[in-house]
């Protein structure tokens, strides 16, 4: 088969963790333990969060006084550079000599007239207590939401129109390579509305599991799978009732409430790929991506009309 597998920012960076370089090196590892398998028997592309890390950047570029902070755009494409070379070290050193990575830096493009400037909800960088983060919005004038029980740093995340790269992907492919891309939903780019078909960077980051939803159906994926720290969707999360939803159709989906800040972009982006493609997409924990993929763990998003809701 084909697979997708979009793995979320905790594969990479788990909540309250250090974000150093060594502590993002032992989950990448972990996270390569889990893939490699899966690698051996299929088709494999490798998409991923960078919400810490672009959110770090930000941090380190701005305590910088000499010159102005680097851009959101331009930050994202240096964490593709860097979680991809951590991820193909771990992956290599798992799998046969001879199997070849890719790493893409992977530039999307969104239109400029997207409400979503309008209304920032992409959580970036670390979490911080009330008072810090009072702090940071008048030294800043950055935008934070409620995180949880802490508070963090949110920008515009407009939807993507087009992955650019898409070509040398399956390219890519053809060959046999397993490929990571679109890396944080992938760099944010528009053109000019000047008419002059200038492509400029945005500030902005862009939904990655939205991002990897358009990249499993434009590369025919058989299967996509979004990789996170809980073992699938749950109604009435964190109450005593909670339940997990086993196997569910997109139809079922969409009358029930989720998180639009957590959970809700990871079912929307499963249910748009099953409605399009009739293929399956699966939610839940890396460490069951085997059986996520067999079908037997995690939230499994299916076109059929029998399946049902239990847990």
């Amino acid at each position: 088969m084909r697979i997708v597998v979009a793995l979320g920012g905790n594969a990479l960076l788990k909540r309250g963790e250090p974000m150093t370089a060594d502590v993002q090196r032992k989950n990448v590892k972990t996270a390569a333990q889990a893939l490699a398998p899966l690698a051996k028997q299929h088709q494999l592309v490798i998409a991923h969060g960078n919400g810490p890390q672009v959110g770090l950047l930000a941090l380190q570029a701005s305590a910088y006084k000499e010159v102005e902070a680097y851009p959101l755009d331009v930050l994202g494409a240096q964490t593709e550079g860097s979680i991809g070379y951590m991820i193909e070290q771990e992956m290599g050193n798992l799998l046969p000599f001879e199997m070849p990575f890719a790493s893409i830096l992977t530039m999307v493009e969104v239109d400029p007239n997207d409400p979503g400037f309008q209304n920032p909800t992409k959580f970036v960088g670390p979490v911080y207590e009330k008072a810090q983060a009072d702090s940071l919005i008048k030294e800043k004038s950055w935008i934070f939401k409620q995180d949880g029980n802490k508070w963090r740093r949110v920008v515009p995340s407009p939807l993507l129109k087009r992955i650019f790269e898409i070509l040398p992907i399956k390219w890519l492919l053809e060959r046999n390579t397993i490929v990571i891309c679109a890396g944080g939903g992938g760099i944010p780019t528009m053109y000019l509305p000047d008419g002059t078909r200038t492509l400029v960077g945005v500030e902005a980051v862009i939904d990655k599991d939205l991002a990897s939803e358009l990249l499993a159906r434009e590369l025919t994926a058989d299967l996509f799978i979004m990789a996170t720290d809980v073992d699938g969707v749950y109604l009435d999360w964190g109450k005593p009732e909670q339940r997990k939803l086993s196997h569910v159709t997109p139809e079922e989906l969409k009358v029930l409430p989720f998180p639009a800040g957590s959970m809700g972009p990871k079912v929307q982006a499963a249910s748009q790929f099953v409605e399009r493609t009739g293929k399956r997409a699966a939610i839940g924990s890396l460490e069951d991506i085997a059986r996520i993929v067999a079908g037997e763990a995690g939230t499994n998003v299916v076109r059929m009309k029998e399946a049902s809701i239990h847990g």
